[in-house]
């Protein structure tokens, strides 16, 4: 097989991967569970290259995060369950429906009012789905709270929760009330380490971090995002540090933590 730009061919290539006797033993051997964790892996490594604004890197992640779709496709449609078309069939009815504004009657609608409009469509969806699959499973998605993903990263499912909370009007309305809850977790976790009780203050430390994840949603941020810009900025700063030490044929372990200190406020302050 050679390459190409058509995505049948990438189909072709996972059959191929996939075909009992002539294909790849390690392909052969997954099962949806296992290639989740790779289906993740590959979203955040996504994330990284838009985060680094590097084009040759996105277009290479694109790819890998492509082959995950086509992965669990082809293997749902080894169970007899679905195929890549219905995957595509299924994405591009969703786009129509949830975008009256562009391809229905719902026209010049603003930013804003498409936001509400496409909570409206999928809380539609959602009653819909719930019907369908009976009583029990409708009356165990109840809750507003119902539909967020266990397996999402810790700080987008806080943020996730809180947003559908605030849906109800369980939320704060000014973000400086949420920064005097920070304040108030803060106080109870330096009173659990004051009592010794290292497994509260623990417990208290997710409090802390989940009103952290509040506090950014009120501003607008993305936690996630926020945390990766300052994990990028420890890691620069801290590089600064390594090399500055280098020039003194030093290493961090040989250092002091005061010149250590030093080092990272001169690597601040250069930053601006």
């Amino acid at each position: 097989m050679s390459p190409s730009r058509d995505i049948a061919r990438l189909i072709e290539i996972m059959a191929a991967l996939r075909t009992p006797g002539t294909g790849c033993p390690w392909d052969l051997e997954q099962r949806f569970e296992t290639i989740a964790p790779y289906t993740l892996e590959e979203a955040y490594e996504v994330a990284d290259a838009i985060a680094r604004a590097d084009m040759e890197d996105l277009r290479e992640e694109l790819g890998d995060l492509l082959l995950q779709v086509v992965f669990h496709a082809r293997m749902a449609q080894e169970q007899g369950a679905f195929d890549f078309g219905d995957v595509v069939e299924s994405i591009t009815t969703k786009l129509l429906r949830r975008h009256p504004h562009v391809f229905g009657e719902a026209h010049g609608a603003t930013a804003d009012q498409v936001k509400g409009l496409w909570e409206e469509i999928k809380a539609q969806e959602k009653a819909q789905r719930q019907a369908a699959r009976g009583s029990a499973d409708a009356n165990a998605s109840a809750s507003a709270l119902a539909g967020v993903p266990l397996a999402l990263p810790a700080l987008t499912r806080a943020l996730k929760l809180q947003a559908k909370a605030s849906r109800v009007g369980f939320d704060w309305n000014d973000p400086r009330a949420v920064l005097a809850k920070i304040r108030e977790e803060c106080a109870e976790i330096e009173t659990e380490i004051a009592e010794g009780r290292r497994e509260k203050a623990a417990e208290e430390v997710g409090d802390l971090l989940f009103a952290v994840v509040n506090l950014a949603r009120h501003l607008g941020a993305d936690p996630e995002a926020v945390l990766r810009a300052t994990n990028r900025k420890f890691e620069r700063r801290f590089a600064a540090i390594e090399r500055a030490l280098a020039e003194r044929d030093k290493t961090p372990a040989q250092s002091t933590l005061a010149e250590m200190d030093a080092l990272w406020e001169a690597a601040k302050a250069a930053e601006g």
